[in-house]
């Protein structure tokens, strides 16, 4: 009984390795792809992942996640798109990063790609209609395209006197023409004039800022780049004395004037919730692509009074968060 008790725990021992090879063979694996870079997105990730763990999912425990990050050079998002299908993955998550989604698209159909994206899904030919994706992709749209009206008509509050209002588009990205008809477009109803730049540079960003005069309000544009660089468009609008509206509220807590928008980091936990339904089975394409209901709107009166710039108190009184 002694001996094949012995042969018993030694085979045990022997099937263990096989065993947790065969379950970490079996771990799921989240494709990650993104236009921008680790850093300036490290937080929002804590969000992703807490998202992740509200439905299940622990990172090295029972999910992998494989990053690929294009750094800015969207040029080699297909590429890193196709890297990650070859590896294979379960699921590709491309959150605010318009190109890397349209990318991923391109890549494969079968592959389940979750979004977080600034424009409509309908019109990038992403999913059928908000209610029925109805293929490989779904997500959620952050209206951040339509918000720009919103933040155009705050930054003429700010400034009622301004007749011209500057314009900070990236043309690379996907977003920058349906951006600008908006703009023209609400720029129309206001009364105000616009001066859309174009710059997707570091040296052509300090170009457009050049040409702005001290105390020319201006709108910064939807770009994962531009977030990206966050710090330093705030500390070219403090060096040129330019009162700025951004999408995010990281940049007012920098020291930017004023934002307008989702709170991206909760969007980013939201994804990562959804993104475990899909690992744990359900399909894009009966997923509804979320839209938000609630918006955010920071002011920071410490940079007002260095610009110079006496916030309405009526603009103060709506705002959600008064930094000073």
């Amino acid at each position: 009984m002694k001996r094949r008790s012995f042969f018993t725990l030694l085979g045990g021992a022997v099937a263990l390795p096989f065993t947790a090879h065969a379950q970490q063979a079996s771990m799921p694996v989240i494709g990650f792809l993104h236009s921008a870079s680790l850093e300036p997105n490290a937080k929002r990730l804590t969000g992703f992942r807490k998202g992740l763990r509200q439905a299940g999912f622990i990172e090295g425990q029972n999910v992998a996640i494989e990053f690929r990050w294009a750094s800015g050079q969207n040029a080699r998002l297909p590429e890193l798109a196709a890297d990650l299908i070859q590896r294979p993955v379960a699921v590709i998550a491309t959150l605010s990063s318009t190109p890397a989604t349209l990318a991923a698209k391109a890549a494969t159909a079968t592959i389940p790609i979750f979004f977080l994206i600034a424009e409509d899904p309908v019109e990038l030919g992403l999913v059928a209609s908000i209610a029925r994706p109805g293929g490989n992709v779904t997500g959620i749209s952050s209206q951040n395209v339509e918000l720009v009206a919103k933040r155009l008509g705050l930054l003429r509050e700010l400034a009622p006197q301004a007749g011209n209002i500057a314009v900070l588009l990236n043309s690379s990205n996907p977003n920058a023409k349906p951006v600008s008809r908006m703009l023209q477009a609400a720029a129309a109803t206001l009364g105000v004039q616009l001066n859309v730049m174009e710059a997707n540079t570091d040296p052509e960003i300090e170009t457009a800022f050049l040409s702005l005069k001290p105390g020319r309000p201006l709108l910064v544009g939807t770009d994962p780049s531009f977030f990206a660089r966050r710090a330093s468009l705030v500390a070219l609008a403090a060096r040129h004395a330019v009162p700025a509206m951004y999408d995010n509220r990281e940049s007012p807590d920098l020291g930017g004037l004023m934002s307008y928008g989702q709170n991206t980091e909760s969007s980013w936990e939201q994804a990562g919730m959804l993104v475990g339904r899909i690992l744990q089975g359900e399909k894009p394409a009966n997923l509804p692509v979320v839209q938000p209901t609630k918006f955010e709107f920071v002011i920071n009166l410490k940079t007002a009074k260095a610009l110079g710039v006496d916030v309405p108190p009526s603009v103060v009184a709506r705002a959600d968060e008064v930094i000073e």
